[in-house]
């Protein structure tokens, strides 16, 4: 993914247009899948380990076994497929179900693709932590293990919130020589701005704004935007150029 070009766009009248989300930043969709995926892989875990239990008393382990290989082996194939959506619709045309398409189909996939990767990784952690405590390998058994795979949570919760501070939509007016944020909506008047700094993050560009303090009077607005770096390389040079 062109980090400087998939979500920018150059309008003839010196106006940058941006959007910041799942569907145009690596940074933001794999955050995103990550944090969903893994509290539905816990979920499903937890469900799928109360099946494995019942089953297994009647001799149906292999059986909850084998489903759920099976259905993590389609939700990977789908994610694979060129036709994610027609091979869907196949699957789903018994059921009395509709199928999203777009931006609602890639993020349902990401989700699920998620939820298999993180399932497998919460799995092989309880199955090891499961295999030293039976095997007495460990002084403290298999608290390691269970406790890494449940440390995974709170860690996808910080990757959801800071998928959500990294999304952004806005413009930058060149002209104007201010920046335009939606989602709220507000207005950056760059002339006030007298100092900017620039973090990168994935694919993205963290810039914290000074603002100049006429006779001592506070400036409103916000101090960090999560913009794309060419848009902050902007931005820098239009208050470089203001000195």
């Amino acid at each position: 993914m062109d980090e400087d070009a998939v979500d920018v766009t150059e309008t003839p009248d010196e106006t940058t247009q941006w959007r910041r989300d799942a569907s145009t930043s690596r940074t933001v969709r794999l955050l995103w899948t990550f944090g969903v995926g893994t509290f539905f892989a816990a979920i499903g875990t937890v469900v799928s380990w109360r099946l494995y239990r019942v089953a297994g008393e009647v001799g149906g382990g292999a059986v909850v076994i084998a489903l759920i290989a099976a259905l993590a082996a389609t939700v990977l194939a789908l994610a694979a497929t060129d036709d994610t959506e027609r091979h869907l619709e196949r699957l789903t045309r018994p059921l009395p179900v509709d199928v999203p398409s777009g931006t609602k189909l890639d993020r349902a996939m990401d989700a699920a693709v998620g939820a298999v990767v993180m399932g497998a990784v919460i799995g092989a952690l309880m199955a090891v932590g499961r295999y030293v405590s039976q095997n007495e390998l460990l002084a403290v058994g298999a608290g390691p293990f269970t406790g890494l795979a449940a440390l995974l949570i709170p860690i996808a919760l910080f990757a959801l919130v800071f998928a959500s501070f990294l999304q952004s939509v806005g413009a930058l007016d060149r002209e104007d020589r201010t920046v335009y944020l939606y989602e709220p909506d507000q207005a950056i008047d760059l002339s006030v701005i007298e100092d900017v700094s620039i973090r990168p993050i994935g694919d993205s560009a963290v810039v914290t704004l000074s603002y100049a303090q006429p006779d001592g009077q506070y400036v409103q607005g916000p101090r960090r935007l999560v913009v794309p770096p060419a848009v902050a390389r902007d931005i820098a040079a239009i208050v470089d150029s203001q000195r």
